[in-house]
């Protein structure tokens, strides 16, 4: 990529949502929306008990489509690429999974019981039929979705020693966690449909790793680098150079947060082909959190410490009123920036920079 100012970058509000009565906790893009001329659709959950479906019109513009009320606090939320489904777990300890059986209607199919208790975090495999939940009760559990709407619970692992935070799957069907434990664990099954799964790496054990909760993750547009947040107000970059899930420390970034860092989202958008004799564009990713602002990194190649190092592209400040809870890239053909926040409000923002938009690998 050829030079460019910092002045060729903006962060542009252009929608606030609000409908919620509650803090929004955070929200997903539906997976193959926003892209091929399809109109974008996106989930936001919240402390009101609610999920509510945004769909986007013919102006750019999100309008609220279905309100989807379960029975206490809905803690998060994934879309399922097979079935057309939506996962939610919520502080009751059960997980809720709707059916999109028409265009704006939800069915209530399932509720999965097991944990003891508030599920925190849900997330499906790439190809949707594999679940994982995980919560306060220090388990993780993967669920198998079947034909007919049902479901089974093909394993529970258990491994971490306080809460698990976040479940996170990557395109190898590796399964990643973060924990108040401090840790980072990544789980695989041992061999293909045997329901047994190992704890592969644990993230955590070094002194430049993390020292406090852990609380998000995100992984590269080409998988190989992970960058994740914590408590400790620190965000930290991984590699896996060889696609063997053997995730090394590469670099650690302190000093742009000073309160705790909530959220962490990398921009994957699929490589465009450009000349060889070009550079490929950045990377990019945003984070989050209780100083109320969105913050922007891009790779620093003039500055590179084993072949990636990031420095602060812009702060958006007071991007929010009070704490952000969730920053997400849109999965589609725009570049575009979704945020949730204690405020009850989500905004969506547009992310100017010098180059065109490509696809954004979900």
């Amino acid at each position: 990529m050829k030079n460019f100012s910092y002045d060729d970058f903006e962060l542009r509000e252009i929608q606030k949502l609000e409908g919620h009565t509650g803090k929004v906790l955070g929200i997903a893009w539906k997976v193959d929306t926003g892209v091929w001329g399809f109109l974008a659709v996106m989930a936001s959950w919240s402390d009101d008990k609610t999920v509510r479906i945004w769909e986007e019109n013919l102006s750019g513009l999100f309008v609220c489509k279905a309100v989807l009320e379960a029975s206490s606090t809905v803690r998060s939320c994934a879309w399922s690429l097979e079935y057309n489904l939506l996962a939610a777990g919520c502080s009751d300890a059960t997980t809720v999974i709707w059916k999109n059986v028409g265009d704006h209607a939800y069915e209530r199919i399932y509720t999965l019981k097991g944990h003891e208790n508030e599920v925190r975090s849900v997330s499906w495999d790439m190809v949707g039929l594999l679940l994982a939940t995980c919560g306060g009760d220090k388990s993780i559990w993967i669920w198998e979705a079947l034909p007919g709407n049902e479901f089974d619970c093909a394993s529970v692992l258990q491994g971490n020693t306080e809460d698990v935070k976040i479940v996170q799957w990557d395109d190898n069907n590796a399964l990643f966690s973060v924990s108040s434990d401090n840790t980072i664990k990544v789980w695989k099954e041992t061999s293909y449909n045997s329901g047994d799964w190992r704890c592969i790496k644990t993230l955590g054990e070094s002194d430049r790793e993390h020292t406090s909760a852990v609380l998000s993750l995100s992984f590269s547009k080409d998988r190989r680098r992970m960058v994740s947040c914590s408590d400790g107000l620190t965000i930290k970059i991984y590699c896996d150079r060889d696609y063997t899930e053997l995730w090394s420390h590469i670099c650690t970034l302190s000093g742009y947060h000073d309160t705790t860092i909530f959220a962490v989202d990398w921009l994957r958008e699929l490589l465009r082909w450009v000349p060889e004799e070009e550079d490929q564009d950045p990377e990019i990713y945003a984070s989050a959190g209780a100083d109320d602002a969105i913050h922007i990194f891009i790779e620093d190649k003039d500055n590179e410490v084993d072949g990636l190092s990031f420095k602060q592209l812009l702060k958006k400040e007071k991007a929010h009123e009070t704490n952000i809870n969730s920053v997400k890239w849109h999965s589609g053909d725009k570049r575009r920036l979704a945020s949730a926040s204690d405020d009850g409000t989500v905004k969506i923002w547009e992310f100017v920079c010098p180059w065109p938009a490509g696809r954004i690998d979900p």
